[in-house]
């Protein structure tokens, strides 16, 4: 049974496609930090025990929930919007060997991104990184 569309959809990728899912460092190397037609990945998203992760491009931030203790509001660090207790966390970035950053997040983070658009999300990310390699192994 041959497919004529097989070849095709084999075919898709291109060397540049191939080289920067294969071998990201040559990648760089070849065609600059990234590429022209596509934006580097920007997000937030939610991991693990409550934990979440903010991409851009290659770079990534790791937010741990610290406790609540207090009853005051809190400021949204991301749309800038104040939230009780219930509906904002605390977090703790690492961006340094023994520097560590606090943020006010909301909860669910996915509105508060939409509230603070493209741009809200850039500054955000500019202020987390870069993070400074933790040990002589981290680059």
């Amino acid at each position: 049974m041959n497919d004529p569309h097989r070849k095709t959809r084999e075919q898709a990728h291109s060397v540049q496609d191939l080289l920067r899912e294969l071998f990201p460092g040559t990648h760089r190397e070849l065609f600059g930090a990234r590429d022209s037609d596509s934006p580097p990945t920007l997000g937030l998203y939610p991991v693990a025990d409550g934990r979440l992760a903010l991409v851009h491009g290659d770079q990534l931030a790791e937010f741990t929930p610290i406790e609540q203790k207090g009853k005051n509001a809190l400021h949204c660090d991301l749309c800038h919007y104040t939230r009780s207790r219930s509906e904002a966390l605390m977090y703790r970035v690492t961006i340094g060997a023994r520097r560590s950053r606090y943020v006010t997040l909301c909860t669910p983070t996915e509105p508060c991104q939409g509230r603070a658009g493209a741009r809200g999300l850039l500054a955000f990310a500019e202020r987390i990184f870069p993070i400074e390699p933790a040990g002589p192994d981290d680059h």
